[in-house]
């Protein structure tokens, strides 16, 4: 079956979209779901969205921690002030504190093991909504 006049054309236009970087970023974002925001009950813009390439000073990117199955919580405040809050979670959450070459403004990012930010602060993290926010996604801690 031959495509129609009509088909034709919306395919050409379609081969021009994808032949520029705009057009292939565009259609990427738009089906691959990069461009989705889930409700996560948090107003930062960064929960419930992807996980962007964070990587730390030593090279470590985001995606290298998560190749166990954990979740991830990036400290990357001066005082490390998540440290302790990350005890009894160790089994389900990778605790990483240090400086990053990209942190985007946020002292700290807790990011579940599909990819997905389900907490983040800014410079100051406060220790109590990490908390909470652990408990939400990856249970009590085991004390």
């Amino acid at each position: 079956m031959k495509p129609d006049p009509h088909a034709q054309a919306l395919q050409e236009v379609l081969r021009d979209l994808l032949g520029t970087r705009d057009g292939t970023t565009y259609v990427f974002k738009r089906t691959s779901g990069s461009s989705n925001r889930y409700d996560l009950g948090s107003e930062h813009p960064l929960v419930g969205r992807n996980a962007p390439d964070l990587r730390l000073e030593d090279g470590t990117r985001l995606g290298d921690l998560m190749q166990d199955g954990r979740g991830v919580a990036l400290d990357f405040s001066i005082t490390q002030s998540l440290r302790g809050s990350a005890i009894g979670w160790e089994s389900r959450i990778r605790y990483v504190a240090g400086p990053a070459r990209n942190d985007l403004g946020l002292g700290a990012v807790l990011v579940r093991p599909d990819g997905t930010v389900v907490w983040a602060d800014d410079r100051a993290p406060d220790r109590e909504a990490f908390e909470q926010a652990a408990g939400h996604w990856f249970g009590s801690p085991q004390l």
